[in-house]
């Protein structure tokens, strides 16, 4: 390729000393070769102290093995499957930070990034590569790191937006050619088609649609078909939404900015949907900074946005990244999302669970576990959806929430639920439930 001298990842990563602070591209664009090539001189023991920051990366995460303690300390943004023993062990940390504000971090200097390893696609004739399925933070950690090492890689969609960076901005070039990661597609459960039925019947024509990865989203996508003129701006999409695309249900013609527009800051998903956004100018990925900003979210109408959560006590507060002190996740775009949408004129922010986990705990608590995160604050919350109902919580009181949760928790955990309520509430509680 014209102007750019590709080198080995082994002699890209030796600009990494001690105490330096990487920077990771996230999701399918994990950059595995410069890290398995940082990872070799980190066994070697060439430098000691280097901090790994990232918000979610997949597949494997060598720097944070036990065994290399002392010589790399993952920090993360968000805590996902391929860290979370690592993270829950004290081998790797975790940054809580709304989604929204981690490129802040960066770019104001709280966390000074001094190599950012990254992939691409192939430069076109202007001399553009593109950040593809992931722009996020890693585009001010490209703007404010002292070295920027990208590898150059054919399956690397060219997606438009802020994921557009010339070659100029770049350091060091490697070759690669591996796919990316592109997981299967889940099974969705009866419940999961349950809760999906109960969203979908909140969604309006012409709603702009937030919602991320996995059953409970792809189950609400799967029941739009028959709906009108929905957009898309979103932290993340998936396979889900490609085939309302396909049928013209999801157009963006309501929107009010990104007309006709599909807008993320990241994806995960199937080759097909890698292929979708490659030289699709109906697709902006843009930085975190845009997508994920309240004000920005709320210009759209009926921002509907769809979240999920770990645990919510019988008043709303919701915990969605950890499990009493054990970390689990993160806080990651739900706050971002749950304030837009309460600002977009016809918005409904919406928390989806199924009622139980898969050991029967119901994730409608009398309180949150001792140590729990509260991710959203119970004056955040408007809709909660379970496959027992939909409720909205939005200007009601304690007690109405109390009795609106115990309503869509299973079965099998109503009586308890309610008998929590009314100790906590007093008799009057029973009261103003029988005036009901």
């Amino acid at each position: 390729m014209k102007n750019i001298k590709f080198i080995s990842a082994a002699d890209a990563v030796k600009v990494i000393k001690s105490n330096d602070r990487i920077h990771l591209h996230s999701v399918a664009v994990t950059p595995h070769p410069l890290i398995n090539a940082m990872v070799e001189r980190g066994k070697n023991k060439e430098f000691r102290n280097v901090r790994v920051q990232h918000i979610h990366t997949e597949g494997p995460a060598p720097y944070a093995d036990p065994e290399l303690e002392g010589i790399f300390q993952l920090e993360s943004f968000f805590v996902g499957g391929n860290v979370r023993k690592q993270t829950q062990a004290g081998y790797a940390d975790y940054i809580p930070v709304f989604l929204q504000e981690t490129q802040r971090l960066i770019r104001e200097g709280y966390l000074k990034v001094n190599v950012t390893m990254i992939q691409v696609c192939p430069p076109d004739k202007h001399g553009y590569v593109s950040l593809g399925t992931s722009v996020d933070a890693t585009l001010a950690a490209i703007e404010k790191s002292d070295t920027v090492i990208a590898i150059v890689n054919p399956n690397v969609p060219r997606a438009f937006g802020d994921a557009m960076v010339h070659i100029n901005d770049i350091d060091l070039f490697v070759e690669d050619d591996s796919p990316l990661y592109a997981p299967a597609p889940g099974s969705i459960s009866e419940i999961d088609r349950k809760i999906g039925r109960y969203v979908a019947e909140l969604v309006e024509d012409g709603a702009t649609l937030q919602m991320g990865i996995g059953a409970i989203p792809n189950a609400v996508l799967s029941m739009l078909g028959n709906h009108k003129d929905l957009g898309v701006h979103s932290e993340m999409f998936a396979d889900g939404i490609l085939p309302l695309v396909d049928k013209g249900v999801v157009n963006g013609r309501n929107k009010k900015i990104d007309k006709g527009k599909m807008v993320a800051t990241f994806l995960m998903g199937s080759t097909g949907l890698y292929d979708f956004i490659d030289d699709n100018p109906g697709v902006l990925m843009q930085d975190v900074k845009y997508t994920n900003r309240v004000s920005i979210i709320a210009k759209n109408p009926k921002v509907t946005a769809i979240n999920s959560a770990l645990q919510i006590d019988i008043t709303g507060q919701v915990c969605a990244d950890s499990i009493g002190t054990t970390h689990y996740s993160g806080v990651g775009g739900q706050i971002d999302f749950l304030r837009g949408a309460s600002l977009s004129k016809g918005g409904k922010p919406i928390i989806a669970i199924p009622s139980v986990t898969a050991k029967g705990v119901s994730k409608i608590a009398p309180t949150l576990l001792l140590g729990a995160g509260v991710v959203s604050t119970r004056a955040n919350i408007h809709w909660v959806v379970t496959e027992y109902g939909a409720v909205n919580l939005y200007g009601r009181s304690m007690q109405d929430r109390a009795k609106l949760l115990t309503s869509i928790a299973h079965p099998d955990h109503q009586e308890s639920l309610d008998k929590a309520a009314f100790e906590r509430f007093g008799p009057h509680f029973h009261y103003v439930w029988d005036e009901e």
